[in-house]
C-alpha cells in the first residue's frame, strides 16, 4: 500500500469532487449512513476533516471542545481537506501520539480511520445525491489494508453498520461496503 497522506490525500480529492457536485436542493436528503441526511454527513465530514490538525499538533480533545461543532457549509470542505492533508502529510506526523476518543493512537492508526472514513462517506454522498458510485480500486485496496488487521476493533467500536451478505464473485468495492454495512 501506498503511503497513508497518499491514499487519504486521494480520498479527500475523490470526495471533494463530489461534495462540489452536491446541489443546496439535495442537502435533506437521506444518506446510506443511517445517522445523517446530506448536511449532517457533511457537517461529520468536514468537522473530521478540521479535528485533523489540532489533535496531530498534540491538543486534545478536551481542549478543541465545541469549537467545531456547527453546521459546514459546501465551500468549506476544501480548506478542511487541505488543513487534513497538510496535517498528516508533515514530516514526522504518523508517529505522533493523537489522543482520539478511542484513546491515544499514533497519528498513523488515526490517519487509517480518517482515510476510510473519508472514502465510504464519499461513496455515501454520491449515492444520496445520485452520482457515479464508483471508488477507484486502488483506494479499496487500500481501504481494506487499513481495515483487516484490526476488523475486530473496528466492528466492536461501532463505527461500521451490520455487514450485509454479498453475492458469490462480488468485486471488491461491493465487498467492502458490505462489511462496512453498505449494499451497493
Amino acid at each position: 500500500m501506498r503511503a497513508l497522506p497518499e491514499v487519504h490525500r486521494d480520498a479527500l480529492a475523490a470526495t471533494g469532487y463530489i461534495v462540489a457536485a452536491i446541489k443546496p436542493d439535495q442537502l435533506g436528503a437521506p444518506t446510506p449512513c443511517e445517522d445523517y441526511d446530506v448536511s449532517g454527513l457533511l457537517n461529520h465530514l468536514i468537522g473530521g476533516n478540521f479535528w485533523v490538525a489540532p489533535l496531530v499538533e498534540g491538543t486534545t480533545i478536551a481542549d478543541v471542545g465545541d469549537a467545531l461543532d456547527r453546521d459546514f457549509s459546501l465551500e468549506e470542505y476544501d480548506r478542511s481537506a487541505e488543513e487534513a492533508n497538510a496535517a498528516f502529510s508533515a514530516p514526522g506526523a504518523m508517529q505522533k501520539p493523537v489522543a482520539v476518543s478511542y484513546g491515544p493512537v499514533p497519528a498513523e492508526v488515526y490517519a487509517g480511520h480518517r482515510f476510510i472514513d473519508v472514502l465510504v462517506h464519499g461513496w455515501d454522498l454520491a449515492k444520496a445525491t445520485g452520482q457515479d458510485t464508483t471508488l477507484a480500486p486502488e483506494l479499496v485496496d487500500a481501504c481494506f489494508e487499513v481495515i483487516e488487521p484490526q476488523l475486530d476493533l473496528l466492528k466492536g467500536s461501532g463505527m461500521f453498520g451490520t455487514e450485509v451478505d454479498v453475492p458469490d464473485g462480488a468485486d471488491a468495492q461491493t465487498k467492502l461496503l458490505a462489511l462496512l454495512g453498505r449494499s451497493a
